[in-house]
C-alpha cells in the first residue's frame, strides 16, 4: 500500500497567548478530532460537516455503529455536505487535515503516530464499543492535543475514552442531549466526565474553532514564572471556596487545567481569568474538579492485577494466620473501579492458593471528590465496562441491570468508601497493602516525600504499596524495598525518623507518654449513675459506630484505633 504522506498546513494568522502576546506560528501538526455516533448519528454528523469550514486545517475520524454486514455509504452521504474530502479508512492510512475519515464496517480502529490502524473485532457485536476503543488510541497517540466529540446515539460508548481524553488533558465536546435523536450516548459521557462544551450539532464547529484559536502554551513554566501572583490567587480561591490547598500540586500541572479553562471563555490572560473566578464562584467549582484528575476504569494496567492475583496477594496471604482480616487502602479512589477490581484480584487469589483459609478484605477507599464517592457506593457502572472486564467476571460480580451492571452484594461490602484529603486528613492504619496510582506524579517534590512516609506508617511491617506506572518510591527508598521495579511494587521496610512526622496531618500526632498525664484535665462527673455508666461502657462495651446508610460516620463510642 503506498503510504500518504502528510501535508503540512500553515497558520499565519496572529494568535493570542495567554501571556497576551501574539505570534505567527507555522507548523505542521493540526487538531485530530475523534466523533462517535451511533443512532441518529447521521443527521447529526450532515449538520456538524455542513457547519465545519473546508478549510479549518483539522482532521476528523469518524466511528460510527454500523451493522459488520452494511455496505458502507456514510463516506458518500458525508461527502455531500462538506467540501472537505472523506474517506473509508483503510488499514495505515495517514491522517492530513482538512479531510474525513469514517470507519468501515466490521471493524475496529486505532491511531498510531497519526495513522490509522484497522482490526478485526474480537468481541461479539452485543459488546463491541468502537467509539471507546478508537478515543482510548486517540488520547494516548495525542495526549493534550487529544479531542472528543459525542453525538447522537444509544447506549454509553464513549464515555470511557472521553475519560481517556480528559486524563490527557484533552478536549471534550457532546452535542446537547435535547437535540439529539437518541440521547442515551451524549448524557453518558456527560455524567462521566467534565465536558467542555455542551451545544446542538450544527453549533459544535463554531465553538471548537474559537476554542482552538488560543494556542497552547510551549513552556508553561515559563508562564508560570512571568504571573506567579495570579496562579497563587486563583490556588487561594480554590481553597477559600473547596476547603482544598493545591500549592504543593506540580505547577505545570495545575497550569494545563488552568489554561484549558481559560480557553473555553476565550479569556487570553491568566489576570483576567483571576477576575473570571472572583466573578463566578461555580467555575471555581468546575476548576476544582477539573484538578482532581479523577480519571480510572477497571483492571487498568491488565499486567500489574494478574501480578496481584497471581503473585504478590498469594505470598501475602500465605504469612496471614486464619481469620485474619486484611486491610487495604486506596486514596484517590475517584468512582471506585480500582477499589472494586482489588476486591474482585483478592477474592480470585483466595480461591486459587488457599481456598480453605478463612481470611477477609476490608478495603477503605477514599477521594476528595464527593461527588465521585457517592457514584461509588451506589456501584452502578455503564454497559461500557465490558470493554475492561471479562465475560467471566462480569457473570460473576455483577448483576445486569438494562444498560448498567450493579457490583453485587459480596464484592460491594468489601470496600467502605469515605471522602477524605488524604494531605490534610489523618490516614487510616494497620494496614497490609495501599495502592495509589498516579496521584503522587501530580504532587511537588516535598510533598510526595510526605505521603510516602505517611503511607511507611500506615503499613504495617511487610505491608505493600502499590504505586502508579511513573511513579517510583525514589523520594524515600530507605523506607520500602522493591518487589517488583516493573509493576513498582514496594514493601515496608526500615523505620520512621520521629522528626519526619511532625508534618503529618494534624490529627496523626505523637503524644509524649511522659507529659500525658500532666495535662489531663480531670471532669467530675455530674453523679455516681453517669460515672457507673461510663466505666461499664469503657470496659465491656464493644467499639462501635454509628453510620448513616450512606457510610458517613455520625457517631463513635469506644476505642476504634486498632480498626
Amino acid at each position: 500500500m503506498k503510504k500518504l504522506t502528510k501535508s503540512p498546513i500553515e497558520v499565519t494568522e496572529a494568535i493570542p497567548t495567554i501571556s497576551g502576546k501574539t505570534s505567527n506560528l507555522k507548523t505542521e501538526q493540526f487538531p485530530i478530532i475523534g466523533i462517535g455516533a451511533s443512532a441518529g448519528g447521521l443527521e447529526a454528523l450532515e449538520q456538524f460537516f455542513t457547519n465545519m469550514p473546508a478549510n479549518c486545517g483539522m482532521g476528523f475520524v469518524v466511528i460510527q455503529h454500523l451493522d459488520p454486514n452494511y455496505k458502507g455509504i456514510l463516506t458518500e452521504l458525508l461527502q455531500r455536505v462538506t467540501k472537505m474530502r472523506v474517506y473509508t479508512v483503510t488499514d495505515r492510512l495517514k491522517i492530513k487535515p482538512d479531510c474525513v475519515y469514517v470507519i468501515p464496517p466490521n471493524a475496529s480502529m486505532s491511531i498510531l503516530n497519526g495513522a490509522l490502524h484497522l482490526f478485526e473485532p474480537i468481541e461479539t457485536r452485543g459488546l463491541r464499543l468502537p467509539v471507546d476503543f478508537f478515543l482510548r488510541s486517540l488520547a494516548d497517540d495525542q495526549r493534550g492535543k487529544s479531542i472528543g466529540i459525542i453525538l447522537s446515539g444509544m447506549g454509553s460508548d464513549g464515555s470511557a475514552g472521553l475519560k481517556a481524553i480528559k486524563e490527557n488533558a484533552g478536549l471534550v465536546l457532546v452535542q446537547e442531549p435535547a437535540s439529539a435523536k437518541f440521547d442515551s450516548m451524549p448524557r453518558s459521557a456527560i455524567e462521566a466526565v467534565i465536558v467542555d462544551i455542551v451545544a446542538p450539532a450544527h453549533e459544535l464547529p463554531a465553538k471548537l474553532m474559537a476554542l482552538l484559536k488560543l494556542a497552547p502554551r510551549v513552556n508553561a513554566q515559563q508562564e508560570i514564572e512571568k504571573d506567579s501572583s495570579s496562579l497563587e490567587k486563583i490556588i487561594i480561591l480554590l481553597r477559600s471556596q473547596t476547603g482544598n490547598d493545591f500549592s504543593q500540586y506540580k505547577k505545570t500541572t495545575l497550569y494545563r487545567r488552568i489554561e484549558r479553562r481559560m480557553g473555553i471563555h476565550q479569556i487570553d490572560k491568566i489576570a483576567s481569568y483571576v477576575r473570571y473566578l472572583r466573578e463566578n464562584p461555580a467555575e471555581v467549582d468546575i476548576l476544582f474538579k477539573e484538578l482532581l484528575i479523577g480519571v480510572t476504569n477497571f483492571f487498568r494496567d491488565v499486567e500489574v492485577w494478574e501480578q496481584l492475583k497471581d503473585k504478590v496477594l498469594p505470598t501475602l496471604i500465605a504469612k496471614l494466620p486464619h481469620g485474619q482480616v486484611l486491610r487495604a487502602w486506596i486514596p484517590g479512589c475517584s468512582t471506585g473501579e480500582e477499589a472494586y477490581s482489588l476486591a474482585i484480584v483478592f477474592k480470585e487469589a483466595i480461591e486459587k492458593t488457599i481456598p480453605n483459609k478463612s481470611l477477609s478484605l476490608q478495603i477503605f477507599a477514599t477521594d476528595l471528590d464527593l461527588a465521585a464517592i457517592e457514584k461509588a457506593r451506589k456501584g452502578v457502572f455503564p454497559s461500557n465496562i465490558a470493554a475492561d472486564v471479562t465475560p467471566e467476571r462480569l457473570s460473576r460480580y455483577f448483576i445486569k441491570a438494562e444498560e448498567q451492571y450493579r457490583v453485587n452484594a459480596e464484592i460491594r461490602e468489601m470496600v467502605v468508601f469515605a471522602s477524605q484529603n488524604v494531605i490534610k486528613d489523618p490516614p487510616f492504619t494497620k494496614l497490609d497493602f495501599l495502592s495509589c496510582r498516579n496521584l503522587l506524579i501530580y504532587l511537588e517534590a516535598e510533598l510526595q516525600k510526605k505521603l510516602l512516609a505517611m503511607f511507611h506508617y500506615s503499613l504495617n511491617p511487610g505491608g505493600l504499596l502499590l504505586l502508579g506506572s511513573a511513579e517510583t518510591n525514589a523520594a524515600q527508598s530507605d523506607l520500602f524495598s522493591t518487589v517488583d521495579s516493573k509493576f513498582r511494587i514496594y514493601q515496608r521496610s526500615g523505620a520512621v525518623k520521629k522528626e519526619e512526622l511532625v508534618n503529618f496531618p494534624s490529627a496523626f500526632t505523637r503524644t509524649n507518654p511522659n507529659n500525658f498525664e500532666s495535662h489531663l484535665s480531670v471532669k467530675v462527673p455530674d453523679n455516681i449513675q453517669t460515672l457507673t455508666d461510663q466505666l461499664l461502657l469503657q470496659q465491656f462495651a464493644p467499639a462501635s459506630l454509628l453510620v448513616t446508610d450512606k457510610g458517613d460516620i455520625l457517631y463513635i463510642t469506644g476505642s476504634t484505633g486498632k480498626y
